[in-house]
């Protein structure tokens, strides 16, 4: 496995130290993930400007992507950020391990998780009944191309970390089991 080193601030560039001392000041720390970005140059305030951009989800919608994607990926540390995060947008321990599981009892949210999660196991290539449901659950074309857009940040996290698989900052999320 290739080893990455998590850079601190005196050691990234001077657009990375204003996004670290950004992210110091919101979080209280830099998570590790976001500061190995950082090894690039431009990497991070680019990444930041791609997570901060207006979507037409909502944060709770924002998280059901960020959780199925990140199971479907094999990815502990955004796992672990994630099972946080959406317990701070108001979902349960037991909603979270559902939607990791890949369906929520709220039907407009089982239809946002079962694309996503469709989109990711097959890279876009989903199946017409899980598009017809997410339409039918009340979601538009401008949302579908959220959602991909959300798959899309999310995977290229879960891809950084399992490469690179720094220490993971977060309290660790439980396994899945059957839930």
């Amino acid at each position: 496995m290739l080893h990455v080193t998590v850079p601190t601030r005196d050691q990234v560039s001077p657009q990375s130290q204003a996004a670290f001392d950004g992210l110091q000041k919101m979080l209280g720390f830099v998570p590790n993930l976001y500061a190995t970005i950082a090894h690039s140059e431009n990497g991070l305030p680019r990444y930041l400007a791609f997570q901060g951009a207006k979507t037409s989800l909502s944060n709770k919608e924002k998280e059901v992507v960020n959780l199925v994607v990140s199971e479907v990926n094999g990815c502990n540390y955004c796992l672990s950020a994630h099972t946080a995060i959406a317990k701070m947008n108001g979902f349960s321990d037991d909603d979270i391990l559902h939607l990791r599981a890949g369906h929520s009892a709220n039907p407009k949210i089982n239809a946002l998780v079962v694309l996503a999660k469709d989109i990711t196991e097959n890279k876009g290539r989903v199946s017409s009944e899980n598009l017809d449901t997410f339409y039918a659950a009340g979601y538009t074309q401008g949302n579908l191309v959220d959602v991909i857009l959300q798959v899309s940040d999310k995977t290229a996290m879960n891809y950084l970390h399992n490469l690179t698989e720094v220490p993971i900052d977060f309290p660790l999320a439980p396994a899945l089991t059957e839930a």
